[in-house]
């Protein structure tokens, strides 16, 4: 027979007997990782101003070009001919052409007409002709024994400039919902403080990649909201893109081209990259690198398709997936050579605002910017699919 007491059921349909039951949990599923922002770690000082400067310097070039619309007479007898920097050879310098196995010896450099004298076949090498544009390799100069010291050459140090970015959002909560107990949280204010925090750092790290200073007054004004310069708007040496000045044409990640930039990077300067920074896509492909070589025996039942560090002939660099990264690009960065500062005593933090009514509110703040050295030490890939 069927059960006719009281139960559950008996209640009501909106159950008003019965005590909700709530989980103490509150669940949030959107992305507020930062793993940029981790991987660079904190600034090792702060800001002291909202113009924030630096100083790089660089060493006398070690090669220039050859600047000869016209040889006379022809490239392979020719003694004297243009450069497209005189001022970088100096007399007693050995020198050779890209490639070439020919050396030659500075014996005059005409400052005036951007041109220099050399001996050719020097030290009995084979005489190559020579070609316009070709690259000039200084291997180093060769002084007189006893003879007096040459003119002093030096570089001259200079500015970059980024400019602090104030970050901020807001927190109001009124004196009933503080009173009232709530489910899964002890504090109300306590929790929105929490969730807009996680959404500025959301917001630095995006501001760090992609971030640009406004085209007049990025100092700020009145009117004029000051912002910071990312990473990629200061890249410009090492910019490389599917089919453009011999980069591979694939527009799908490849090997070559993640080596090739790499190469170029470490060729022009002291790099040492160490951060592939990508989004999913690109991702995969680098996963996919090493999928072709893989071999799984019979009693394997997981298949791992993941490369965290890359280790190449130059560098070893760890694999950093972040959703801020534009689709279609690779940055290739010497974390070294990277801060995130803070401006003095303006980290994030929280201030409580004056009470108007009867709520408590106040305002998450906090002002940064990007300290990025020596851009000819970075690289980026774009325009992939």
């Amino acid at each position: 027979m069927s059960f006719t007491g009281k139960a559950t059921y008996t209640a009501g349909s909106t159950l008003p007997e019965i005590a909700e039951d709530v989980s103490d949990l509150v669940a949030i599923s959107s992305p507020y990782e930062t793993p940029l922002l981790d991987a660079l770690g904190d600034g090792s000082r702060v800001a002291r101003s909202t113009v924030h400067e630096w100083l790089e310097d660089e060493l006398l070039p070690d090669s220039d070009a050859i600047d000869e619309g016209s040889f006379s007479p022809d490239g392979l007898d020719a003694t004297t001919f243009g450069v497209a920097h005189a001022a970088r050879f100096v007399v007693g310098d050995i020198i050779a052409a890209a490639g070439s196995g020919e050396r030659m010896l500075v014996t005059d450099v005409d400052l005036s007409n951007g041109a220099i004298s050399v001996v050719r076949s020097y030290g009995g090498t084979s005489r190559v002709a020579l070609i316009d544009g070709s690259v000039l390799n200084i291997f180093g100069n060769a002084a007189l024994e006893g003879a007096d010291a040459a003119a002093p050459r030096f570089t001259s140090r200079w500015r970059k400039t980024n400019y602090t970015q104030i970050f901020s959002a807001s927190v109001e909560v009124s004196g009933s919902e503080l009173a009232v107990r709530q489910i899964a949280v002890a504090d109300e204010l306590e929790y929105q403080k929490h969730l807009r925090l996680r959404e500025l750092l959301r917001s630095l790290e995006s501001t760090v990649i992609n971030g640009v200073a406004p085209a007049s007054y990025p100092e700020g004004s009145a009117s004029v909201r000051r912002s910071m310069r990312g990473i990629r708007s200061y890249l410009s040496s090492n910019v490389f893109k599917p089919g453009v000045n011999g980069f591979p044409s694939d527009t799908t990640l490849t090997e070559a081209q993640l080596n090739l930039a790499l190469r170029t990077i470490w060729q022009n300067s002291s790099a040492r990259v160490d951060l592939i920074v990508v989004g999913g896509k690109q991702k995969r492909s680098i996963n996919g690198f090493v999928a072709s070589n893989r071999r799984f025996s019979s009693q394997n039942e997981n298949y791992k398709d993941l490369l965290s560090t890359y280790e190449s002939d130059y560098g070893v660099c760890r694999i950093v997936l972040a959703r801020a990264v534009p689709a279609g690009t690779v940055l290739l960065l010497d974390s070294a050579r990277i801060e995130v500062l803070p401006l003095a005593g303006r980290h994030f933090h929280y201030k409580a605002l004056g009470r108007s009514g009867d709520r408590e509110s106040g305002q998450l703040v906090g002002e940064y910017t990007l300290e990025l050295r020596n851009e000819n030490a970075h690289g980026v890939i774009e325009g992939l699919a």
